[in-house]
């Protein structure tokens, strides 16, 4: 943040709640395990708005885990650790035990194209080429299953921007559709193979390729029922107010609802307190914030959301102690 603007904020000490319903309390409360995913459009502050309600679980008592899917690698800089080894790092400074991890959704594709690539031909290798979230989902829902992890009974997930999210619920169907027609190309080929192998009198390889699509598929069906289950599982939309981020928002929240996944609240992140100078830049930008504000609020998508208004301030939200301030103001 440019000095321009550290002269002219206020922070407030909490954000405003437009439905009291949408407090704190109500996430807090059951020792039953519960996940909050948390999207939007990119540079809305979903991964601190993630890090910081994943300390806040911690510190009231919660084992929690932390997994960002987002390729931005953005919960690093949140922590201050280095979070991308690939396995959950404990973070440290909190009443109840905090674990995190960032997810490369690139390097899961590669990983799975590397094991597929040699029982496919261009079909299935263009097929691969879509399947970098699949991926994503499966090593999420390693962790979600595992008994190792059983005493954790919060998961926050920071996820990717809108379109990945969207592109993530619509991959069971799509794989229902696709998974068919790659199994009847890949028998046409096996067959051939075998034919030619029979000639020459070789053995014939194993072909694993179709299970390891089909287990891929069980697994992304069963985390979109994660996301479809109200009683377990609740989606965060995070937005700013701009008319573009709350247009996006909008889009979101009507695609979530068509694929029946349970969203109650919508925060309103990085609002400008009103100027206490004569800053046009800061007056004029706000005026443009609070209508972006009414659209939310006019918006028939939006509308009925719990909103949670979040300040702009004049820090850098990085560390634990960042995190617990941040997670003061937006989760009261």
């Amino acid at each position: 943040m440019t000095s321009a603007y550290v002269c002219f904020i206020a922070v407030r000490s909490v954000a405003t709640i437009v439905d009291p319903a949408a407090r704190f309390d109500e996430m807090v409360i059951g020792p039953q395990r519960k996940y909050y995913f948390l999207g939007g459009k990119g540079g809305v502050g979903k991964t601190s708005c993630a890090a910081s309600l994943a300390v806040k679980f911690a510190d009231h008592g919660h084992p929690t885990i932390v997994i960002s899917t987002d390729p931005a690698h953005s919960l690093s800089d949140s922590f201050a650790q280095d979070l991308a080894g690939g396995n959950l790092v404990p973070i440290d400074g909190l009443n109840s035990p905090l674990l995190a991890l960032e997810i490369n959704p690139d390097k899961a594709k590669e990983e799975f194209q590397s094991a597929s690539q040699k029982n496919g031909g261009s079909g299935v290798k263009d097929f691969m080429n879509n399947m970098g979230l699949g991926m994503l989902a499966d090593q999420v829902m390693q962790f979600v299953e595992s008994p190792q992890y059983s005493m954790f009974s919060r998961i926050v997930i920071d996820t990717a921007p809108t379109g990945h999210t969207l592109r993530f619920l619509s991959l069971p169907d799509f794989l229902d559709a696709s998974i068919g027609k790659i199994m009847k190309f890949k028998k046409k080929l096996a067959s051939a193979t075998s034919a030619i192998k029979s000639v020459l009198g070789k053995a014939e390889e194993r072909q694993d390729g179709p299970d390891k699509l089909q287990k891929l598929r069980e697994r992304m069906t069963k985390v979109r029922d994660l996301f479809r289950d109200s009683n377990t599982t609740e989606f965060v939309i995070v937005t700013i107010p701009s008319v573009m981020a709350v247009n996006e928002s909008s889009r979101l929240h009507a695609s979530l609802r068509k694929e029946c996944v349970p969203v109650h609240r919508l925060i309103v992140n990085q609002i400008l307190p009103p100027s206490v100078s004569n800053c046009k830049f800061c007056t004029t930008k706000r005026k443009e914030q609070m209508r972006a504000i009414e659209m939310i609020r006019s918006d028939p998508e939006l509308a009925n959301l719990r909103i949670i208004e979040a300040p702009l301030v004049d820090l850098e939200i990085r560390g634990v102690p960042a995190l617990k301030f941040m997670g003061d103001m937006v989760w009261t």
